[in-house]
């Protein structure tokens, strides 16, 4: 059962990080998804994971979020810009995807400790 919640989280995670690449130009869809993600990935962690809630966290983060963002999409963007001679663009990409994940996961963790007091 466990395989079945992470693997229909994954399909639709999947579905809407390739929706998100249609709405935002590249590279754009995919720094969207990694600080939203990540985002949802503290909260998640807040409301599920700290509390018990074993399936909830499979679904949601294990399935949902691990097919939502990808880090793999995020590499091969910077490998383009790059080999496009986008150093600029490449540095600013790397940059404001890492603080922008790091930040949406705290911000989601503390945002959760709100919701849930």
């Amino acid at each position: 059962m466990n395989y079945l919640l992470v693997a229909l989280g994954g399909a639709l995670g999947s579905i809407l990080r390739y929706w998100t690449s249609l709405i935002f130009a590249f590279p754009y869809g995919t720094l969207t998804v990694n600080i939203l993600g990540s985002l949802a990935m503290g909260l998640a962690y807040g409301l599920l994971s700290e509390k018990g809630f074993e399936k909830a966290s499979l679904l949601l983060m294990a399935g949902f979020l691990g097919g939502f963002t990808t880090f793999s999409a995020f590499s091969l963007d910077v490998m383009k810009l790059f080999s496009d001679a986008r150093y600029v663009h490449g540095l600013f990409y790397i940059f404001t995807s890492f603080l922008g994940a790091i930040l949406g996961v705290c911000a989601g963790f503390l945002l959760s400790k709100g919701l849930s007091s």
